[in-house]
């Protein structure tokens, strides 16, 4: 459990803050960079939900996420190596939730018509900023790719696979809300040439 009894200790004063095992780190760590922005890829879809609120189905896949988005973050915080302590576990991504993700796509999809073309942003205003989320979600993907890649730095496959698998999640969530890809704004390739 989590108690926050106190907001500000000034520990980042100089820059530096801790990871989940206590193991000091720069705020401008790789690692920090990466659970930094999938943070900020939660805050997305927390706007995002604000839109979508009329759909029952869709803002409790979002609701979903947003708690996955965190695990995600500790699974970050925490780097893989053996544990420290006996009986200390960190929490993981799961295949499950990468399963979940893709069966929530499948159900999404299967109610839009197969695209003509890539979409642009925007349309209704849920579609907007899952759209937005999407391209957060998209740069934290890249984050934890180069973390995995970072010499000594370890990643969980199954948190990569979330990732990317939540990018394709927002695309078809955009048109969803979009009247059921309906309302989708596709792009017309040299239009305004």
């Amino acid at each position: 459990m989590v108690v926050l009894n106190r907001i500000y200790t000034r520990a980042g004063d100089k820059g530096k803050t801790r990871l989940a095992t206590g193991a000091p780190r720069l705020k401008s760590d790789l690692r920090v960079e990466a659970f930094g922005t999938v943070d900020e890829t939660n805050a997305c879809v927390g706007l995002a939900r604000l839109h979508t609120k009329n759909d029952a189905t869709l803002d409790a896949m979002l609701a979903r996420i947003q708690n996955d988005l965190f695990d995600l973050g500790a699974d970050l915080a925490s780097p893989q190596k053996p544990q420290s302590k006996p009986g200390q576990v960190s929490l993981r991504i799961l295949a499950t939730q990468v399963d979940r993700l893709e069966t929530e796509i499948d159900t999404l999809n299967a109610h839009l018509a197969p695209l003509t073309s890539f979409v642009l942003p925007g349309g209704s205003p849920a579609a907007a900023a899952l759209h937005l989320a999407r391209t957060v979600c998209r740069r934290a993907e890249r984050l934890i790719v180069a973390l995995a890649q970072k010499k000594g730095e370890s990643v969980g496959e199954d948190a990569i696979k979330f990732i990317n698998r939540l990018s394709d999640f927002l695309f078809v969530a955009a048109r969803f809300a979009n009247g059921r890809g309906a309302n989708d704004v596709l792009w017309i390739p040299g239009q305004n040439r």
